[in-house]
């Protein structure tokens, strides 16, 4: 099968994350590239739901990293924990 070159601009930093999280699945980003339009290929759709509505903030970067700082200050012993009663509505 003959091969082509695409290209296209990018968000630097994004590519860099995406590149990061491909590595770990053990790909390049080249080839979740080709596992995408290859599902558009035979799909003949985008392989999952593009929408307006606002993400959940739980999972935003900014929160993911909190909660990471969190879990290191609890694992150094640095978090200090305190009873509370549990609240009923």
């Amino acid at each position: 099968m003959a091969q082509t070159s695409v290209n296209f601009r990018m968000d630097e930093q994004l590519k860099k994350n995406v590149e990061e999280i491909c590595q770990k699945m053990g790909m390049s980003l080249t080839t979740a590239l080709t596992i995408f339009c290859r599902k558009v290929e035979q799909e003949r759709k985008i392989p999952f739901e593009v929408t307006a509505e606002a993400s959940d903030p739980f999972y935003d970067q900014s929160n993911i990293r909190y909660l990471e700082q969190q879990l290191e200050d609890y694992r150094a012993g640095r978090m200090k924990l305190v009873e509370h009663d549990l609240i009923e509505e």
